[in-house]
């Protein structure tokens, strides 16, 4: 029974090598959200519903994980930039 899931799994994830960064973070945050809403709301009595609560979310926090980490690069990039034209 695992077996089928990981597949499914992989089959998506592999479908996200022709994307670009904030897509890929963004979509694996739904995915995520997914999973673990379905998870949730199947505890609570509606996988259903948890699962698309989850993918709102996940898709959410995929979002700002990405605009963190452009900021975090940025960063870098203008200190290096500040280094070297101290040079």
């Amino acid at each position: 029974m695992r077996i089928p899931a990981v597949l499914a799994a992989f089959l998506l994830l592999s479908a996200c090598s022709s994307m670009n960064d904030t897509e890929r973070r963004t979509a694996t945050g739904g995915l995520v959200g997914a999973a673990g809403g379905a998870a949730i709301g199947a505890m609570a009595g509606n996988a259903g519903m948890g699962a698309a609560i989850g993918v709102g979310a996940g898709l959410l926090g995929g979002y700002v994980y990405d605009q963190h980490k452009k900021s975090q690069e940025r960063s870098y990039q203008d200190g290096y930039s500040a280094g070297r034209s101290a040079q």
